[in-house]
């Protein structure tokens, strides 16, 4: 029996608009209404690009339930194998962790269970190690808890500017990412840029380095690419308004044409344009290695293209054409909820470290 085609009304990311859709029923419908027998790419591979990237644009997040091998299967008609093959590449990436009994659940990326969670049991450590030298120093209780509340009540203190790292797939989109990022950071702050494929190369690390910031998706890599000690932050990222606002505006009879770089994120490249734009209706994938690509952009009248496929489409595509970039920004929310918490523990870190020096 034939599957569904996803509808533009009704896609959004992975996401449905139904109301009558438990999340998880939502979730399960859009994985696999969004797989698309038409693209040069494996099943499989569309599946983990859809998962990933729904991750890394915040619409799989922490703790949120996975459909079962067995009901993703049946519903977007793949082999089980197929299903369970990608699950265990994401719970070895880290991206997923199966729960006993439970089921399957989008981790936080570590192997421990959260950067939160080792802090406060560290903090928890020192507390203790405190309480002990105060007695043996004869201070009551009492008298170390004052201290600590009024050490609380004067606020901050003043420590040195941090230096953060951000890796990702391209150096100039990766630079934009990290300009987005500074506008939330300390003033005195500073965040340089690398990529993955540098790396994974062998160039080196830049260090001095406080804190890296990658895509979601890719912190599992990243991790097992920097200096050990250096926490590894990954963040969701959304489409820019730029974007929206572009998308907005296409001519509905417009021919248009999608170019996708990673074959992984193919599948999501048409749904997420159509997002925006639901009033065209020719619309067409093609990967940027596909041989067939000069042809298939000298047919279309609007381009869309994936950040870092700028040069290759201007190239091919006919001067009279319009062409434009699916570009994405670091979501703000993710900023203050994943990464601005982490900034501030390693600060107060520092400012313990260099009181405890002085």
């Amino acid at each position: 029996m034939p599957k569904p085609q996803p509808s533009p009304d009704t896609y959004e990311g992975i996401r449905y608009s139904g109301t009558e859709q438990t999340p998880d029923e939502r979730i399960l419908a859009g994985l696999a209404g969004a797989l698309d027998r038409t693209l040069p790419v494996p099943l499989g591979t569309q599946l983990r690009g859809l998962i990933e990237f729904g991750i890394a644009l915040g619409e799989l997040p922490t703790g949120q339930r996975l459909p079962s091998v067995r009901e993703l299967a049946e519903r977007a008609g793949v082999a089980h194998m197929t299903v369970a093959t990608v699950y265990r590449e994401l719970r070895e990436a880290g991206l997923i962790e199966a729960k006993p009994g439970a089921g399957t659940y989008v981790g936080d990326g570590h192997n421990s269970d959260g950067l939160r969670s080792n802090a406060i049991r560290k903090i928890q450590r020192r507390i203790e190690t405190l309480f002990n030298e105060a007695e043996q120093l004869g201070l009551a209780p009492s008298v170390v808890s004052s201290l600590v509340n009024a050490r609380a009540a004067r606020g901050p203190t003043p420590t040195r500017p941090l230096r953060l790292v951000m890796v990702g797939n391209f150096v100039e989109t990766t630079q934009q990412y990290a300009n987005r990022i500074q506008e939330y950071i300390g003033s005195d702050d500073t965040i340089v840029v690398t990529t993955v494929d540098a790396l994974h190369a062998g160039e080196s690390f830049p260090l001095p380095c406080d804190i890296c910031v990658t895509l979601a998706h890719r912190r599992g890599e990243v991790e097992h690419l920097v200096p050990s000690g250096i926490p590894v932050v990954g963040m969701s990222f959304i489409p820019s308004e730029e974007t929206r606002a572009q998308l907005a505006m296409i001519d509905p009879m417009a021919r248009v044409g999608i170019i996708s770089i990673f074959p992984e994120f193919t599948a999501l490249m048409k749904p997420g344009v159509l997002r925006f734009a639901p009033h065209v209706s020719e619309v067409d994938v093609r990967l940027i290695t596909a041989p067939d690509l000069a042809a298939f952009l000298s047919q279309v009248d609007v381009a869309i293209y994936a950040s870092g496929a700028e040069a290759t489409v201007k190239k091919l595509l006919p001067p009279d054409r319009q062409a434009m970039e699916f570009r994405y920004v670091p979501d703000p929310h993710a900023i203050r909820a994943t990464l601005l918490p982490v900034i501030e523990r390693l600060r107060s870190s520092i400012v313990s470290q260099e009181e405890i020096s002085s």
